[in-house]
């Protein structure tokens, strides 16, 4: 049974200055993201109360300590995916302290995470797809907004951050393209197909300034109350009309990104111009949908194929 890092202690003191030093560094530096500082935080903050309750101070933690902690962790019941991102964070935070001159020895470096199995993404089908973006209805201003963004989700395969967060100045309907701010305040641009651009220009007349209602707003897709939209709204309304097309399948938040590598590959794109589009930083990080193409290729083989 696997329990979720905020389970293990209450975290309730203030966290340890070197702590806060390595999060500054790390939003400086590395431009990451709220939720991703958050995560390192509450990993950090839940040894360092470990190491208090041991009477060890984050700068004397050794080898042994880190293994005492993780075995403690394994007794709990706590998950491997849970383990291998607290093994990265430490190793994060102990590699900062040795290029601070903080400590003189990394106690990680010879931890190793956990083997994890390869997850392969959850994706829709081509079908379930046209299902999906069928159901909204263009009557209604908000049904018409979440329409465009669908269609703008599949044809780009944007982060669902990076799509709620979209401006006005961000898309060029004429040139066809959206500028997009990715991980790390990286910019790339992507092109949106011909039926996103219909669905969006239609958006823009029809819906968009019902739903500002006068209000001024630089936001592609506002709120029913004009201000941006959270991506959890977003999804709620996705699983709203997945429930009204009849699919099964377990919608996550990154469902549709899925779906457009995949599709793509399936219909022989370039692994490399999927990487370019997805905003991928590492080849590697793209190649997991080459499986999700290989094993619908297979299946289509055995299905179709005489011998298969």
């Amino acid at each position: 049974m696997s329990q979720s890092d905020n389970n293990i202690v209450p975290v309730q003191h203030k966290s340890d200055p070197l702590i806060e030093l390595f999060l500054d560094d790390l939003w400086s530096s590395r431009g990451l993201s709220s939720n991703t500082l958050s995560a390192y935080r509450t990993d950090l903050c839940h040894f360092e109360h470990y190491l208090i309750k041991s009477g060890i101070a984050l700068c004397d933690a050794t080898q042994g300590t880190i293994r005492d902690y993780l075995d403690v962790r394994f007794e709990k019941g706590f998950a491997r995916t849970s383990s291998a991102r607290l093994i990265s964070s430490l190793r994060r935070f102990y590699g900062f302290l040795v290029i601070q001159n903080r400590i003189e020895v990394d106690p990680t470096a010879q931890i190793k995470s956990p083997q994890l199995a390869r997850k392969l993404p959850d994706s829709l089908s081509e079908a379930d797809v046209d299902s999906l973006l069928s159901e909204p209805n263009l009557d209604d201003p908000i049904e018409c907004r979440d329409k465009a963004m669908l269609e703008l989700l599949y044809a780009t395969g944007l982060r669902v951050t990076e799509l709620v967060s979209l401006t006005m100045e961000q898309i060029s309907l004429r040139q066809g393209v959206v500028r997009v701010v990715g991980k790390g305040g990286k910019e790339r641009l992507v092109p949106l197909g011909e039926m996103a651009i219909s669905e969006v220009e239609s958006y823009l007349v029809a819906a968009r300034g019902e739903l500002l209602k006068q209000k001024m707003s630089d936001v592609l897709f506002p709120s029913k109350r004009g201000s941006m939209m959270t991506r959890q709204t977003f999804w709620h309304r996705i699983k709203h009309y997945a429930l009204r097309a009849g699919i099964s399948t377990d919608l996550s938040p990154h469902t549709l990104r899925h779906a457009f590598a995949t599709h793509l590959l399936n219909h022989g794109a370039d692994l490399r111009v999927v990487q370019l589009l997805l905003g991928h930083s590492d080849l590697s990080t793209t190649q997991i949908y080459t499986h999700v193409a290989k094993a619908r290729l297979s299946q289509l083989h055995s299905e179709h194929h005489p011998r298969g």
